[in-house]
Order: C-alpha cells, then structure tokens, then sequence
C-alpha cells in the first residue's frame, strides 16, 4: 500500500469499515493548486459592484467618528483586527477589515425571512436611540435598556421570544442575551472593541464601541447596506436618511435647545410692528384729493348750533284705523311764543 502524491494506490484502507485512498475520478483529474476552497476572498468578492467613491466617503466618515480608535486594552482574540497601537497605548482598529464585516453581517440580515425575527440589543443608552432607529427603517425588533433573563430561555414569561439572529452593540455590557442565545442556538451578530470579549459571538464587527458617533455611524451603514441588498434604496443614489438622526442627544441638551428656541418665538411675538410712514405721493394715491368727490349730502347736514333757534315742528302720527274713510287726525297747533310766564292759550 502506498500514498505517493499523484498516485492511486493499488487497494484501498479499510478503517472500522471506512475504505481510504480511492478518491473519486473527478477530483483525481484536478491539480491540487486548482481545487475549489471557500475562503474569505471568495465570499468578499461578490461585493465589488461598490464603488471606490463611496468607500472613499464611507472610511472618511468612520475616521470622522473615531470607528478606527480601540482601547488601551486589547483582547487575545481580537488581536487579528488591530493595526498598529500609538504612543499613548491606545490601539488602532483595522478600518478595512471593519467594512467587510459589515458588509458580510448586512448579508446575512437580508438572509432571514422576515426582518421582525432579527432583534436589536443596547443596554447602555449610547446605542439605544440607534437601535431604535435602525428598527425604524429595517423592520427588526428592539430591545432598549435593560434586558430581562430568559426573554429566550424561560417560555413562562410574557416576554418570551424567539428571535434567528441577535446584533449587539457591547458583547460586554449585553453578555445575558448572548449566554442565552448559545443555550438556544441563535447566531450572534456583535460590534467587538478591543477589549470586548468575544466568546458565543458568530461574527465580530470590529469597531469602537463607546463613542455615540461610533455606534450610530455603524447602525446607520448596517441599516443602509441592507436596504440597498433589499432592493429598497438605490445604491446610485444617496440614502436621504441624515446619520445624525441615529446619534445619541443627551436630554439635558434637548431641553436646552427647547427653551432657546421658546425664548426666541416670545421674543419675535413681542417686538413692535413698524410704523409705516403715509407721505403725500402714496396718499394721492390710495385716497382721491379733498373736493374731488363729495362724500356728504348738503341737504342733511345739520343745522348751526343756535340756542335761539324756535324747536322743530312735530311730526303728527296719523292712525288711519282699519278703514280709509276715518276722520283725519287734528293738525297741532305750534305752541305760542314766550316763556314760562305767557297766559295758557284758550280752547
């Protein structure tokens, strides 16, 4: 019997009824430096229809928001991602491993079925309004805040949830969700820093963890990446959604920002209207000159004010009744003149 490279042998090993040493023909014609391997060149080759423009823009937005910085601590097993550390200690993430990972983990969120049976975790509040924003435009189920034990273990609470596929935001700070779903055979999708443990975790997005503008650029590119697998959002087009919107705001400074836009609405209600002036050119204009136009009829004008005036005669009311042959009603006589000492006048 013999294993010389290039040769079959002349009869096959037989180990606990296994037969050894007779390849099939198909692989036997191939040469060895030409046999199919499935490595991680050949998954990242699908993913070159991005252009190298929008790389640009996208790595120059992860060194924006510090993506690339790590910790002074660095984890055995994620020493694979760091590039070099500085001076200071503080140990520098691979940007180019960090973009194809999360462009693999978008692949395999567009993978499950329905977008509700992937479930978002955030613990600390710096990922929680990412997490909810990302749900917003993904269809992926939230879980803001603290996370309650066996929410995918224990069936009795009301909670209970059956998620395919968890995204972390700290495997550290989220390590009850993660222990639960290696009991419940979920893959773990988890955003690693340098020090973060990966144990349980299926794909490690390398990345800062810590900062705000971190963890909402990487949820906002997650986000974008698989929409545009989905075939929601075109890729020649720019996605009209702002990364800032994913950002956390600390409520301290809302409030701030509420008041000082209150304050200046009262101060815009409060100041005066200005006074326009009429000069003589736009008042011939809007109002005809004095005597054009007669706005008063003489014939009603009121009398002078004289005293010595005799009164007005009075009217008589004439009540024909219901017939028109009644008698007309008696004229009054004017009263004489003189004054309060003149002789009443005789019937």
């Amino acid at each position: 019997f013999s294993l010389t490279p290039g040769k079959r042998p002349a009869r096959p090993l037989v180990i606990g009824g296994v037969q050894f040493g007779l390849p099939s023909p198909r692989v036997a014609r191939l040469p060895l430096c030409r046999l199919p391997r499935r490595t991680p060149r050949t998954i990242m080759s699908n993913l070159q229809y991005i252009s190298e423009k929008q790389k640009h823009r996208d790595f120059q937005m992860m060194l924006a928001c510090s993506t690339h910085l790590g910790t002074k601590n660095l984890d055995f097993q994620m020493n694979r991602y760091v590039w070099k550390r500085k001076a200071d200690g503080i140990h520098i993430i691979n940007l180019g491993k960090t973009y194809d990972k999360l462009m693999m983990a978008a692949r395999i969120i567009v993978g499950i079925e329905h977008p509700a049976d992937v479930c978002v975790i955030s613990a600390r509040p710096y990922g929680q309004r990412s997490i909810l924003k990302y749900a917003q435009y993904t269809g992926a189920t939230p879980i803001a805040g603290r996370y309650t034990p066996g929410m995918f273990t224990n069936q009795i609470t009301k909670k209970f949830m059956e998620p395919r596929l968890l995204i972390i935001t700290d495997p550290r700070t989220d390590h009850q969700p993660i222990a639960e779903a290696a009991y419940m055979n979920i893959p773990v999708i988890a955003f690693c820093d340098t020090d973060s443990p990966v144990k349980h975790v299926d794909l490690a997005i390398p990345a800062n963890n810590k900062g705000k503008q971190s963890i909402g650029l990487m949820y906002w590119m997650l986000a974008r990446e698989v929409l545009r697998l989905r075939a929601t959002v075109s890729r020649s087009v720019e996605w009209e959604v702002m990364v800032d919107l994913f950002f956390y705001r600390d409520p301290e400074e809302v409030e701030r920002e509420e008041k000082e836009a209150a304050a200046l609405r009262d101060a815009a209600a409060a100041e005066p209207l200005p006074v326009q002036q009429w000069d003589e050119a736009a008042m011939a204009t809007v109002m005809p000159a004095v005597g054009a136009e007669q706005w008063v009829d003489p014939a009603v004008q009121p009398a002078a004010d004289n005293w010595n005036a005799p009164p007005a005669q009075p009217v008589p009311v004439v009540d024909a009744g219901d017939s028109w042959d009644a008698p007309a009603a008696p004229v009054l006589q004017p009263p004489a003149p003189g004054g309060w000492d003149a002789p009443a006048p005789m019937p």
